[in-house]
């Protein structure tokens, strides 16, 4: 990773919430929440927060850099309807070693929907590639 990614440097993400990102649509092809309202996804809200983290560390990569999310603390404030716009504010707070910490807010224009920290893992791709081969073939999963 290249110099530079200081404590205190932020990043602010817009997402446009559409249906398929709503509670009712995650995992509809298994019928998993069919009675469910269709509001934001906890699981949507938290790939977006992870999103707005990344695009602060993502200038700082060098070729075989990446990051992967390691260890998420969020709580989910408030519905947001398909249409609203989330904007996701990221600030880093912390680093331990190859680790990231961050303090993550999500708001929807009316609301405060979620906030929490998340901490990424920086990781070499080549690495990374190697360890998931031997437990593709660990997994019988090889073919």
């Amino acid at each position: 990773m290249k110099d530079g990614l200081k404590i205190g440097a932020k990043a602010e993400h817009r997402f446009t919430v559409e249906e398929r990102h709503t509670v009712r649509a995650l995992f509809s092809e298994e019928g998993a929440f069919p009675t469910m309202p269709a509001v934001f996804a906890t699981a949507y809200m938290t790939g977006l927060m992870e999103w707005a983290c990344v695009e602060i560390v993502k200038p700082f990569y060098e070729n075989d850099d990446d990051s992967l999310g390691t260890h998420v603390d969020f709580s989910h404030l408030a519905p947001t309807l398909p249409g609203q716009v989330v904007t996701v504010t990221a600030e880093v707070t912390e680093f331990d070693g190859r680790f990231i910490w961050f303090r993550v807010q999500a708001h929807d224009g009316i609301d405060l929907i979620g906030e929490g920290r998340h901490q990424r893992a920086l990781i070499k791709t080549e690495k990374f590639a190697h360890r998931l081969a031997a437990k593709r073939a660990s997994a019988g999963l090889e073919g």
